[in-house]
């Protein structure tokens, strides 16, 4: 993190503590140091803050409503709009493995318009596209989603794209680095 301070964990408050203590238990995470990465060591400086955001990110990684598929891509498509190093690289792998398909994750990366044939993707896509570049969304996008995905799905996704776009921004305010030797996926 070039641009916060780094502590061990006994420089930390009793407070700040709690919340790396409760990220660790939580998360695949194996601290460093006092170290957790990502968003963690910014968010635990205030630690209300940090425990509310760690547990908003807990609902979204694993009590929505949504298919994995459609949260990593909603998440590709947040971390490429704010140009998020430290996002596209963690959630490269994941989208991945809820089975994007790399055409897409490549396009997405890119900058480009995926081909999408699958009628998850193009709603969550369409709905993730347009409320980060229009900051609106279309009648016929809000129709195709909760068709996707029903009412709730679709507040789910605004709200993760909402959240994500607030993970982006952290990591990129704070600069975080990638570890060592790992490319940066925007130039």
């Amino acid at each position: 993190m070039s641009r916060l301070t780094r502590k061990t964990f006994a420089e930390l408050t009793t407070e700040q503590q709690a919340v790396f203590e409760e990220v660790v238990a939580n998360r695949p995470v194996k601290p460093v140091d006092g170290h957790i990465g990502g968003p963690f060591d910014i968010w635990l400086r205030s630690p209300e803050m940090g425990k509310r955001l760690v547990g908003l990110g807990g609902f979204f990684r694993f009590r929505t409503s949504v298919d994995r598929r459609y949260i990593e891509l909603t998440i590709l498509v947040t971390g490429a709009h704010w140009r998020a190093q430290f996002e596209w690289f963690a959630h490269e792998p994941m989208a991945r493995d809820a089975g994007v398909p790399e055409a897409v994750i490549q396009a997405i990366k890119a900058g480009d318009t995926p081909v999408l044939e699958d009628s998850g993707d193009q709603a969550a896509y369409a709905l993730a596209t347009e409320i980060h570049t229009t900051h609106q969304v279309s009648e016929a996008t809000f129709a195709q989603a909760v068709a996707a995905f029903g009412e709730v799905g679709v507040a789910e996704l605004i709200g993760l794209a909402g959240f994500y776009g607030a993970v982006s921004m952290t990591l990129n305010a704070f600069d975080v680095e990638l570890p060592d030797g790992a490319e940066k996926p925007f130039k």
